[in-house]
């Protein structure tokens, strides 16, 4: 059963891709939508994530696969998608800053995951996990990007729900907000079960999570009133 479910990203990747695909049309009919350009973002670099955890389920681990996979997974995460989101709610002067801010993070981050030994004696062979770092404090750099994420996706998702639900008309947004959410914080929830050893709930939450946005964002575009974010109105005034 275990190994059945190291297979669940090669699914999750596919369901990416399409997703991704739906994404891009979106933005290429709204290109001044920067907040569309991230979720873009945010949802290839989820597909790069479960690519390289799929690879390591049909070919076995190696060493190139498993540094993609730490970072698109453990550092990327959802960085992204909750940039788009800082985009949607903040004054583009912040989330300029914000962006550098998290994009020199993750750099710093990223090089340091590339750069570091590999215990080998602890890989195995068809499991992807941060414990094979021989420099373990890299792992800390993780915390802190996926706590970002957390407050901006999840919290962003939420208080938009909140605001839609005070409006008369907006209860499909609300309940499309809240599916959001609800997608973005199950990734967050499997991954810390990777550090214990349990990789293969990341991958069941992975799957679940995007299976929830994508939801999320079918419900909110479907809907037809009017968005009570000046970044979402601006673009559909243009």
């Amino acid at each position: 059963m275990i190994r059945a479910l190291g297979f669940v990203p090669i699914i999750t990747t596919a369901l990416g891709i399409a997703f991704a695909w739906v994404l891009y049309r979106h933005w290429r009919r709204k290109p001044a939508a920067t907040y569309l350009l991230w979720w873009l973002v945010g949802v290839l670099t989820y597909v790069a994530g479960t690519l390289t955890e799929s690879l390591t389920a049909l070919l076995g681990w190696h060493e190139g696969v498993f540094r993609a996979w730490y970072i698109t997974g453990a550092l990327l995460g959802g960085a992204p998608l909750a940039q788009g989101t800082v985009y949607l709610l903040l004054p583009r002067r912040v989330a300029h800053l914000l962006t550098a801010l998290v994009v020199t993070l993750i750099a710093v981050a990223s090089a340091c995951v590339l750069l570091s030994p590999i215990a080998y004696d602890l890989v195995e062979p068809h499991r992807l996990t941060g414990r094979v770092l021989a420099w373990t404090w890299v792992r800390g750099f993780s915390p802190f990007i996926n706590t970002y994420a957390v407050l901006f996706l999840v919290g962003g998702a939420l208080w938009s729900a909140v605001r839609y639900s005070e409006e008369a008309d907006g209860r499909q947004r609300m309940v499309g907000n809240v599916w959001i959410a609800v997608g973005a914080i199950l990734p967050g929830i499997g991954g810390s079960f990777t550090r214990f050893g349990y990789t293969e709930v990341l991958y069941v939450t992975e799957l679940l999570g995007l299976c929830c946005i994508w939801l999320g964002y079918r419900t909110i575009v479907h809907d037809r009133s009017r968005s009570v974010h000046l970044a979402q109105s601006q673009v559909a005034a243009a």
